[in-house]
């Protein structure tokens, strides 16, 4: 049978890929970088703004939306992209990290954990989580993985990996929907033997893609990229490498020269709901006192429509007085930014330039003059 998703990489740069994910939505150009959707939105901006900046797949949370409205709900409404309006490609998470993010009672066959709506006992198992990304629609789904918090004792570690495995296989057996694929997720922490070990017995599992999780989580940026050099000696060569929740621009560039080709993160649009904003010369924040009377857009040169037509004192005016647009404005500014690199990414691994883009992108924006 025909996967439904299948990733074809085009030429490489040292370990850098470029490539093209086809899925039942479009095809997306990797490595790629998907905006967040908690709730089937992505805070602040509708679908048309995620057009405007250049989106071409987004992620949405399986944990809230099987919660409110919930997953029957949205099939009954013709599915993800049909609710919120999205035409491009789409992946689900599989709601493990929120889970485990709630202290859950967890024994082999589920996580058991309280909503955090309405208190409600939810179980959720690793069969449960399939059906309900099968009635959310996404184009990819991931399984549900077993997630601890670092550091742990090796065995805690150990134990939430090979749960992981056991899991995956039955998400495999369960999962059904001819049209949607499904990925599996590599575990192990930052511990070298345990990552390699669950990156290989995921791989045979026959995944047409996966996720790295357990990463992004506070640990040093030497450990996550030793952890993801483990992982890619392990994964199958031809197949999408998805690190799960990383959006910050070194950490970006840093996992695309090990190989990595999709990322998600609420980084941008969070920090934009704080008045921070991403620019190629560093971040800053627009609710510095030297904003109060400046004349010039966010970012010089970015064609956003926030650039095009906002000042810093005026979106900084709206900031300080509480003004809700505020939030897409800047929220725009900082998603056009960071899809904006990842095209840069992507031109730089086709020119054969990719070591040379990272380390001139990362000294740039070590030595800043945004402020």
């Amino acid at each position: 049978m025909t996967e439904p998703v299948v990733h074809r990489v085009e030429t490489t740069d040292g370990n850098a890929r470029l490539g093209v994910l086809t899925t039942p939505h479009g095809e997306v150009a990797t490595p790629n970088f998907m905006p967040v959707g908690t709730r089937a939105a992505v805070r602040g901006l509708d679908s048309r703004d995620l057009v405007e900046v250049g989106t071409q797949m987004v992620l949405a949370n399986t944990y809230h939306l099987m919660l409110r409205p919930g997953a029957e709900t949205i099939a009954e409404l013709g599915g993800l992209h049909s609710f919120m309006g999205w035409n491009g490609a789409m992946l689900t998470d599989s709601g493990g990290y929120q889970v485990f993010s709630l202290e859950p009672r967890v024994d082999e066959n589920a996580a058991t954990f309280r909503s955090t709506y309405d208190g409600a006992s939810v179980k959720l198992t690793p069969e449960e989580a399939v059906r309900i990304q099968e009635y959310l629609g996404a184009d990819i789904a991931m399984v549900l993985d077993v997630c601890i918090g670092l550091p742990a004792p090796r065995p805690e570690v150990e134990a939430a990996m090979d749960r992981t495995l056991r899991w995956a296989e039955r998400a495999l057996t369960a999962h059904e929907r001819s049209d949607q694929a499904l990925f599996g997720i590599v575990q192990g922490g930052t511990d070298d033997e345990l990552r390699g070990r669950s990156a290989a017995a995921t791989a045979t599992l026959g995944f047409p893609g996966f996720g790295i999780g357990g990463l992004s989580v506070g640990e040093s940026a030497e450990d996550r990229n030793r952890a993801l050099d483990v992982v890619v000696a392990e994964l199958p060569p031809g197949k999408p490498r998805y690190t799960m929740g990383l959006g910050d621009s070194e950490g970006v560039l840093d996992a695309v020269a090990r190989g990595i080709d999709l990322f998600d993160c609420v980084w941008p649009t969070r920090l934009a709901r704080h008045g921070r904003v991403l620019t190629p010369d560093g971040d800053f924040n627009l609710k510095r006192s030297e904003h109060r009377l400046s004349e010039l857009p966010l970012q010089a040169g970015c064609p956003c429509l926030t650039c095009s037509m906002y000042t810093r004192a005026y979106l900084r005016h709206l900031l300080t007085t509480g003004e809700l647009s505020v939030y897409r404005l800047i929220s725009l500014h900082n998603l056009s930014y960071t899809m904006r690199l990842m095209q840069d990414v992507r031109s730089a691994v086709a020119a054969g330039r990719f070591a040379e883009f990272h380390a001139a992108t990362i000294s740039r924006r070590l030595s800043p003059t945004a402020e």
